[in-house]
């Protein structure tokens, strides 16, 4: 991965912590790692821990950021928050999964959209 992707991920990543945090979640954990995966932004909101996979594109060309969450990303996810909560020792908690899509628009704003609940374990 280039220096400019690695760049324009950690500045969608910075913006959709700051839109998470005015949308009320406090943030636990980010980026964090397993052998099994990673997840970008671990939060709780309500009670609720909630699992945030965070997809920033730069236009559309390559379809809407949504579109690039597949069943296996998915399964990757849920493997690795299962992880997470083992290693944690958190025990039975509510939890969700969320995402969080950003879409740069000209000139440097981003379009922020948040899909709550946007797929089952």
């Amino acid at each position: 991965m280039t220096q400019k992707r690695l760049q324009f991920g950690r500045e969608g990543e910075s913006a959709a912590i700051a839109f998470l945090k005015k949308k009320g979640y406090r943030i636990l954990e980010k980026n964090f790692r397993s052998k099994l995966g990673e997840i970008d932004v671990i939060a709780e909101q309500a009670g609720v821990i909630v699992f945030i996979e965070v997809k920033a594109r730069s236009d559309h060309e390559f379809g809407h950021p949504f579109d690039a969450l597949t069943p296996t990303k998915q399964k990757k996810i849920i493997q690795t928050a299962q992880s997470f909560l083992v290693q944690k020792r958190i025990p039975d908690k509510p939890m969700r999964f969320d995402v969080v899509a950003l879409t740069l628009d000209p000139p440097d704003t981003w379009k922020i959209e948040l899909l709550e609940n946007a797929f089952q374990m």
